[in-house]
């Protein structure tokens, strides 16, 4: 991606072990908090991350989106979900499409994985431009329940129509 205001050279990639502490840094920074780091590194340990994607500018990382497992159940049976969970980006690059660049990338890898369904707890106005909805997720149960809470498709009726419940991985409490 290149940014026609700075001449931005962004690469999205998979991350690497010697990542992590930029990775850290990156939410610490994004957040404000360190929970979020934390979380990535639980997610981690606990063997629940699938897909952790970092966005870097000149070597360095700049941004970092997780996608991690799921219990998705729902009257037909358990479904093949993810959580998109926690995406930050380093804030002197915020508003500058690095987001929506490790998002689109992150989905493309989802759908290619074969998973069908992602969920997420974030802005509405933001993930509704990538096809995340709350009318999706409203008949899951979740702790994370309510208006933030989103749903994505990416098997065709996976979610639409049904009622279920979403269990998050224990790396998830205390959030």
């Amino acid at each position: 991606m290149k940014d026609a205001g700075t001449a931005l050279e962004v690469t999205v990639r998979a991350e690497r072990v010697t990542d992590y502490d930029m990775i850290r840094f990156v939410n610490e920074m994004a957040f404000g908090q360190a929970d979020e780091a934390r979380l990535v590194d639980a997610l981690r340990e606990q063997g629940h991350a699938v897909y952790s994607l970092v966005a870097e500018v000149a070597d360095r990382v700049i941004g970092h989106l997780m996608f991690s497992r799921l219990q998705v159940e729902s009257e037909i049976g358990a479904l093949r979900g993810l959580a998109l969970a926690p995406m930050a980006v380093a804030p002197e690059y915020q508003r500058m499409g690095i987001g929506s660049l490790l998002v689109e990338r992150g989905l493309q890898h989802c759908r290619e994985g074969g998973w069908q369904c992602i969920f997420v707890v974030g802005y509405p106005d933001y993930y509704r431009r990538f096809g995340f909805s709350t009318e999706l997720a409203d008949p899951f149960e979740s702790p994370y329940s309510g208006e933030a809470f989103l749903a994505m498709e990416l098997e065709t009726d996976t979610l639409r129509g049904r009622r279920g419940r979403v269990a998050y991985p224990d790396a998830f409490a205390g959030l």
